[in-house]
């Protein structure tokens, strides 16, 4: 069975190579670290540059043999689904039951960019449902559908199926994931209130649609800034980050937060949106980040984890009372976590006995 090993923590994750820039060759010594301070789970991000999720997916699971491994998030439409079909079934047997296959909506301007249609719910879903029946073994013959018209679709093998996670933060993509998903990884930047509406989002979907509410897993993803760094990088992790969630999809985190336009507006006024050269947080100038951080409210990033490695850890702690299972301590590396980490062991609210894939709340077998 894949229990965990008694000093990791199951409910404590990391997104891999979440630095400027991305340099692939630190994904193993990453995942040592990870591994050495007690990490449960280390979570991919996808790129199309050198974030390949299939190929570090694969290199984590190797390196780092007590890890759970997720992606967080890939999206269905940028492959066939033979072979993110593939792509999951291999990684559940290289990772002996450790590996969840996460999906998600991605950034609508990014595929008007590529040419790639807007990713719907409704594909979502119908997506799932292709990858459980090919896991299962079986041939799906003419599937002419949301996702695609394929004559002949068949896998060849018959194991138990990867979990499926979706990322989110939208309510109806929230809904759908308690609907049919086995766990849900949340969005960076949304206050408590924002989190705590989420879990009862998906929780109560999942009651309506006749599942135990408890049986999906829910990550919240959190800030996590200590005061290790200069004031300089701790306001490009903090607001330079959150400008750059703000350029690829502002109305969804207004809305999730419940923020105010006008506030959005000022913050769309500033240098760094206005010159923008790329991603804010990697291309902005130490003046524009302050500037973001003069403009941008301070409700904004209150429910972050920032300042004394203590206060960080008590701020992960607090997510548990929001209703999620686990926590994704976000835009930082494992080297860079290890006091919160510690922190984090003096004050863990209760055993929580979760099992080592992301993207199970109970437990599920090895692959043999």
């Amino acid at each position: 069975m894949s229990q965990p090993d008694p000093d990791l923590l199951p409910e404590l994750g990391y997104y891999a190579l979440s630095r400027h820039p991305v340099r692939p060759a630190e994904l193993v010594a990453e995942a040592a670290v990870a591994d050495r301070i007690g990490l449960g789970a280390a979570f991919v991000s996808e790129r199309f540059n050198v974030k390949d999720a299939a190929v570090l997916s694969g290199a984590l699971t190797a390196a780092a043999p007590r890890l759970g491994v997720a992606t967080a998030a890939t999206n269905h439409h940028t492959r066939h689904p033979l072979v993110t079909a593939t792509m999951g079934a291999t990684l559940a047997e290289l990772g002996e039951g450790r590996f969840a296959l996460g999906l998600g909506r991605g950034i609508t301007a990014q595929w008007q960019v590529l040419g790639l249609p807007t990713v719907t719910g409704a594909q979502l879903a119908e997506f799932v449902d292709v990858l459980r029946r090919l896991w299962r073994g079986e041939t799906i013959v003419g599937h002419d559908g949301l996702i695609g018209n394929y004559p002949v679709l068949h896998l060849g093998v018959d194991l138990t199926p990867p979990p499926i996670l979706l990322a989110t933060m939208g309510s109806r993509t929230l809904a759908l994931a308690g609907r049919i998903a086995d766990a849900v990884v949340l969005h960076t930047f949304l206050s408590d209130e924002a989190v705590a509406a989420a879990v009862a989002t998906v929780r109560g979907a999942a009651e309506r649609a006749g599942r135990d509410p408890s049986s999906v897993r829910i990550w919240s993803v959190l800030a996590t800034v200590d005061d290790q760094h200069s004031e300089q990088e701790r306001l490009r992790r903090l607001y330079g980050r959150l400008a750059t969630y703000l350029q690829g999809y502002p109305d969804a985190l207004v809305r999730a937060n419940g923020w105010h336009a006008t506030d959005l507006d000022r913050v769309r006024a500033t240098a760094a949106f206005t010159g923008a050269r790329g991603a804010i947080d990697a291309t902005a100038t130490p003046e524009e980040v302050r500037e973001l951080a003069a403009t941008i409210p301070d409700a904004w990033v209150r429910d972050c984890a920032t300042g004394s490695a203590a206060a960080c850890a008590a701020a992960v702690a607090r997510q548990f009372t929001l209703g999620v299972d686990s926590v994704i301590l976000h835009g930082a590396t494992p080297t860079e976590l290890a006091p919160v980490v510690a922190a984090y062991r003096a004050i863990r609210p209760v055993d929580r006995s979760l099992p080592v894939n992301p993207g199970a709340a109970q437990d599920v077998p090895v692959q043999s």
